[in-house]
C-alpha cells in the first residue's frame, strides 16, 4: 500500500507542478482556462472556482489545461435561434439560455437575428410578442451559455489562447517542461538542506557496521592526515589511495580529539567492471550549508539533465531499443524499489523523474509541449501561423501515435515485471 501512495504522491506532484505552470501563464497572458485536469478519461473529482474546473480524471498517464480557443468553440447563435436572456444589474446579458427555458421565468426570450458572441459581444433580435421592433443586447465579457442545465461561460476572442502574441502563447506552452526543471531543483536542494552534501574533506563520514574501518579501529570524524607516508589532502586522496591498494595493509595516520594515531587498515576488495579495487566501508563526510544546498541543486539539476538528454539521444540513434522505455508500469515498479530505501531516496527519485518529464515534453513531437513549440517557432520564421486545422490533424495524428507507444511500452513493462 505504501508504494502505491507512493506513486501517486510522486505522479501527482509532476503532473501537478507541470499543469499549474501551463495555468499560470495563461491566466498572466489573460487566456480563459475552463479545465486543469490532472489525469485523463473520466472524472473522479471535480471542484469549480473562478473561471476554471479542477479534476482528478482516472488514468494516470497525464493531465492537461484546457484553454479556450485551443479548440473550435463549441456553441455557435444563429439566427432564428430563440434564447432566454437574464441581465446583471449594469443590463447586460450575463446568462444566454438554449434550452429549457420554462426553467427562467424571468429570462427575456428573443427571436435571434444577428449575435456575435467572440468579438463585439451583441445579440439583436425580436422579443417574444414583439415581432416590429428589433433590439440589441450588450453581452457581458464573464456571460455564460446555458444548456440542459450545464452553464460554459463564454470566451470572447481576446481571452482565447489564438488571441495572444508568440511570445505569450510561447511560454504558456513552454511554462510546463520548465515547472518541471524547477520541481527538480527545489526538491535537490531541500534533500541537500536536511541531508546534508557530500564534502571533500579528508574526514571520515559514516561507517558500515562491517567494513574494515570499522573492524580496524577508524571512527567518524578521523581526519586523515596521511596513508602509507603520502599526505592526504582531500576526500579524493583517500578514496584513490584505498581503490589501488585492495588486500593491502595501509597505515592510517589520522587525527582524533586533538591526537595523533596510526591505525593499519587492510582495505577489502570487490569487482567493478571487471577491476579489483579496495573498500574499507566508510561514507564520504558530510557538510549542511544553505549556500551549499542551493549550488548542489542546480548541480544535480544540470547532471541529471545531461545524462537523460544523452539517454534519449542513444535511443534515437538505435544505441538504446523501446524495450529500455518504461511507462507507469514500470515507473510503479521502480517506485516500489527505491521507496524502500527510503524517504530521501525517494524524494531523489522524484526529482529525477520530474526532470526526465520536463525533457520528454520539450521533444519536437506532436501533441507535446515541444510539438507545439515547434509550430510556434515555424510561425515566427514565416511570420504567421499555421492553418489551425492542419495542426490540429498533426496534433492529432501525433497523439494516437503516442497513445499507441505508451501501450507498447506499457505491455512491455507488464511483460518484464509480472510475466
Amino acid at each position: 500500500m505504501s508504494t502505491v501512495i507512493a506513486f501517486i504522491v510522486i505522479f501527482g506532484a509532476l503532473v501537478f507542478f507541470h499543469e499549474l505552470g501551463h495555468l499560470i501563464f495563461a491566466k498572466r497572458a489573460g487566456i480563459l482556462c475552463r479545465e486543469f485536469a490532472i489525469g485523463f478519461g473520466p472524472k473522479v473529482f471535480s471542484h469549480k472556482k473562478n473561471e476554471t474546473t479542477y479534476t482528478i480524471r482516472l488514468l494516470p498517464i497525464g493531465g492537461f489545461v484546457r484553454m479556450a480557443g485551443e479548440d473550435p468553440e463549441m456553441i455557435e447563435i444563429k439566427p432564428g435561434h430563440r434564447v432566454g436572456l437574464l441581465f446583471d444589474k449594469n443590463e447586460h446579458v450575463n446568462k444566454i439560455i438554449l434550452n429549457n427555458k420554462d426553467k427562467y421565468p424571468n429570462a427575456v426570450v428573443v427571436e435571434v437575428e444577428q449575435a456575435d458572441i467572440e468579438h463585439s459581444l451583441f445579440i439583436k433580435g425580436y422579443e417574444d410578442g414583439d415581432d416590429e421592433q428589433l433590439k440589441s443586447f450588450a453581452i457581458s465579457p464573464t456571460a455564460v451559455l446555458v444548456e440542459n442545465g450545464v452553464e460554459t461561460q463564454l470566451a470572447p476572442y481576446d481571452r482565447q489562447f489564438a488571441s495572444k502574441t508568440l511570445g505569450q502563447r510561447t511560454m504558456a506552452i513552454f511554462a510546463g517542461p520548465m515547472m518541471n526543471f524547477i520541481l527538480a531543483l527545489v526538491v535537490f536542494m531541500i534533500i541537500a538542506l536536511f541531508q546534508g552534501i557530500p564534502s571533500n574533506e579528508p574526514i571520515l563520514g559514516e561507517l558500515t557496521p562491517d567494513g574494515s574501518a570499522r573492524e580496524a579501529g577508524l571512527k567518524e570524524g578521523d581526519v586523515v592526515q596521511s596513508i602509507e607516508g603520502s599526505e592526504i589532502s582531500s576526500w579524493s586522496d583517500v578514496v584513490e589511495m584505498i581503490q589501488k591498494n585492495p588486500g593491502e595493509t595501509l597505515e592510517f595516520l589520522v587525527e582524533r580529539d586533538g591526537n595523533t594515531v596510526e591505525i593499519p587498515v587492510v582495505p577489502d576488495t570487490r569487482e567493478v567492471e571487471n577491476e579489483t579495487i579496495g573498500i574499507i566501508g566508510v561514507y564520504s563526510p558530510i557538510e549542511k550549508s544553505p549556500l551549499k544546498s542551493i549550488a548542489y541543486g542546480f548541480e544535480e539539476t544540470y547532471t541529471w539533465t545531461k545524462v537523460i538528454i544523452t539517454s534519449v539521444g542513444k535511443l534515437v540513434t538505435g544505441q538504446f531499443s523501446i524495450d529500455a522505455l518504461s511507462g507507469p508500469v514500470g515507473i510503479y515498479e521502480s517506485t516500489s524499489i527505491v521507496a524502500e530505501s527510503g524517504v530521501w531516496y525517494l524524494m531523489r527519485w522524484a526529482a529525477i523523474l520530474s526532470i526526465n518529464l520536463g525533457i520528454m515534453n520539450l521533444l519536437p513531437i506532436p501533441a507535446l509541449d515541444g510539438g507545439r513549440l515547434m509550430f510556434f517557432a515555424i510561425e515566427a520564421v514565416r511570420g504567421k501561423p499555421i492553418d489551425r486545422q492542419k495542426e490540429g490533424m498533426v496534433h492529432f495524428i501525433g497523439f494516437a501515435l503516442l497513445m499507441l507507444l505508451m501501450l507498447v511500452v506499457t505491455w512491455n513493462d507488464i511483460q518484464r515485471f509480472f510475466l
